[in-house]
């Protein structure tokens, strides 16, 4: 009884805590908070009106809510990057920022699994999806596959910090088997949940545009590229503004890996670009319509340039270093060129060309809906505003904020 009303305590003193800050902080909760607002109102409307009032059809059936969804994934999967380090190699330095990255990725999944939601039509089935409650057809079907993976890689990342944050509350030694062997699940249940989500793509026979092996590799690739640098950016926020304890060495280590895993996913668009391009095969129609335009309709082909441009200026300024000692802003620059960049590659580069042209040859270009772009940014507001009140959770804890003998 003791030890649950003590955890009440701290459940208590967090929430708190999570509410308590700064004119900064509470001007941004506040920002946050008229997003989520403005994005509840338009759902509002989507819910009594239907997916009428977005620019899905039924030639293009996935729009702004599943390119979301996928980049958002690879956010989600990110945190990896700094659990392997942390944990497998027991480098001391990263690990006190595997807390922080698995607070973003908590806030990245309920983004994931809100997007989700709005992508349904009738969102009052989605009790079709829980397991044995409704049919959820596992294991045949992938979707339900990616239901599994992401509420269980939320779960993970749910209990791994906040069983770590409530020993470091209690100034207490935590027991490793108590979040060490859910630490190594993460590391391979991260890599699942973009692998699957690829699998969601390349599966569907009828269109040839995700008919690629090589989508899922690129999907990591293209994760632990705009992942950690979304990441560095938070760090780089945190270190600036707070008292956490964080050196130099694990950013330098994320900018690292963005730049390996940015050169890795150039290399395989390449690749893919070749293979649809050289053979000239019958299904190269999408492909064309993206890069090149196809009979007149071109709407994709200034987006799919930019994140090109985007990519390759930004890794070539990682190359160069060229930034890197000229303040704060200037050297994350190339890291938000290269988050836009593969955003728009995961939406305008892969959802929409997927569906166009048709299975019966018809070309229905896809613009999203002003309503529909209220909910996603409503959507964001959720998910910014749950990273951070957690980050600042995990902040006050570590730095001491908030403790027992308040």
């Amino acid at each position: 009884m003791t030890g649950l009303m003590n955890y009440a305590t701290f459940v208590l003193r967090s929430v708190r805590g999570m509410f308590h800050g700064g004119p900064r902080y509470l001007a941004w909760l506040g920002f946050l908070a008229v997003l989520i607002v403005y994005g509840i109102a338009a759902y509002t409307r989507q819910a009594e009106h239907g997916l009428a009032v977005t620019g899905m059809t039924d030639q293009v059936s996935w729009g702004l809510y599943i390119a979301n969804f996928t980049f958002l994934v690879g956010v989600a999967a990110a945190a990896v990057m700094m659990v392997i380090p942390g944990y497998l190699y027991h480098n001391q330095e990263v690990k006190g920022g595997v807390l922080l990255g698995e607070m973003v990725a908590i806030g990245a999944i309920v983004m994931c699994l809100l997007f989700v939601v709005a992508d349904l039509g009738r969102p009052d089935r989605f009790w079709h999806m829980i397991p044995y409650i409704g049919k959820f057809n596992f294991p045949v079907s992938m979707l339900s596959w990616d239901v599994v993976v992401l509420n269980g890689y939320l779960l993970l990342n749910l209990h791994v910090p906040g069983y770590l944050l409530y020993k470091k509350y209690k100034g207490e030694k935590p027991a490793k088997w108590l979040y060490l062997p859910f630490v190594y699940v993460s590391i391979l249940w991260a890599v699942s949940i973009h692998t699957v989500t690829a699998f969601l793509y390349t599966g569907l026979a009828g269109r040839p545009f995700w008919n690629a092996a090589i989508l899922a590799p690129r999907f990591i690739a293209s994760a632990f590229c705009a992942g950690p640098a979304f990441i560095i950016l938070i760090l780089e926020i945190i270190k600036g503004w707070t008292k956490f304890p964080m050196g130099d060495r694990i950013i330098s280590f994320l900018r690292m890996v963005v730049l390996i895993s940015g050169l890795i996913n150039i290399f395989l668009l390449i690749s893919e670009v070749f293979t649809e391009f050289y053979a000239d095969s019958a299904h190269v129609a999408s492909a064309r319509y993206l890069f090149f335009g196809l009979h007149g309709h071109n709407a994709l082909v200034p987006w799919i340039w930019t994140a090109i441009v985007l990519n390759v200026t930004a890794l070539i300024s990682l190359v160069s270093r060229k930034f890197e000692k000229r303040g704060v802003i200037l050297r994350n620059v190339p890291l938000l060129m290269l988050i836009v960049a593969i955003w728009i590659e995961k939406g305008m580069g892969l959802v929409f060309p997927g569906f166009i042209p048709s299975p019966l040859g018809e070309i229905l270009e896809y613009s999203p809906s002003a309503n529909e772009v209220a909910v996603t940014v409503g959507i964001w507001g959720v998910g910014l505003f749950i990273m951070t009140v957690l980050l600042k959770h995990a902040v006050d804890i570590e730095t001491g904020e908030v403790h027992p003998d308040e």
